[in-house]
């Protein structure tokens, strides 16, 4: 009897009050908005380990909250976008930059992309950005860095001339209703060189800026000079 009163009082007083909101609170973190912690380096050096994306996920479509199926849409992911998707292969959630659209042609070649049989434009870094400052020198010591022009994100990419890579492939042509994508640490990231084309619906929405940021290797350090910090 007296397990029934407590169940009831806490049932009225504690668990029905906060039900509606924590349901409207995930159903807006699903449909609208959400952030995304990053725990692996694959998009080096533009997001970091420890970094918090801020993910705009109605920057495509609208879809219904706990689902991939779309209510709305009203624009495709852009090439040079950095989205969230889940990995066709397992449904792993990740963070990458779109590459290839429908119906492009993705080739690597020793490093370099060519889109549609052309190389992408490539430029020396006239000064080291804040993402690789924020490198340790080790790390620094051993990657190349490159600005990337992809669609209207220009961008660095890196890569570890040490480490076993896949350094080329393709070309391999986007089929319709995918996206190719791939890390700007383009020798450490499982992306679709791997797991192949990403479908439009297992896009979740558009990363744009890093809401905070901690130093993984510091036991957590803020790095207050990431905090708001854009995404190109």
């Amino acid at each position: 009897m007296l397990r029934n009163k407590i169940a009831r009082y806490l049932w009225r007083e504690w668990i029905r009050p906060l039900a509606i909101p924590f349901l409207l609170i995930t159903a807006a973190k699903s449909a609208l908005a959400d952030i995304n912690p990053v725990p692996t380096g694959s998009m080096k050096p533009t997001v970091l380990e420890g970094d918090v994306v801020f993910v705009n996920k109605l920057a495509y479509d609208l879809k219904v909250p706990f689902t991939t199926t779309h209510l709305a849409h009203w624009a495709d992911p852009a090439r040079g976008d950095i989205v969230v998707c889940f990995a066709p292969d397992d449904g792993t959630r990740l963070l990458k930059r779109v590459v290839g659209l429908p119906g492009d042609t993705i080739e690597l070649r020793n490093e370099t992309l060519l889109l549609n049989g052309a190389p992408i434009r490539y430029a020396s870094l006239a000064a080291p950005t804040p993402g690789v400052l924020a490198l340790d020198a080790r790390e620094r010591g051993a990657a190349l860095f490159a600005r990337e022009e992809l669609g209207a994100h220009a961008h660095v990419v890196m890569v570890l001339p040490r480490l076993p890579a896949l350094r080329s492939f393709g070309p391999l042509t986007v089929p319709a209703g995918s996206y190719f994508m791939m890390g700007d640490n383009r020798d450490n990231s499982k992306d679709s060189r791997f797991f192949g084309f990403v479908p439009r619906e297992q896009i979740v929405g558009q990363a744009l800026r890093v809401v905070l940021s901690v130093d993984l290797k510091r036991w957590g350090a803020p790095r207050f000079e990431r905090f708001l910090s854009r995404l190109d």
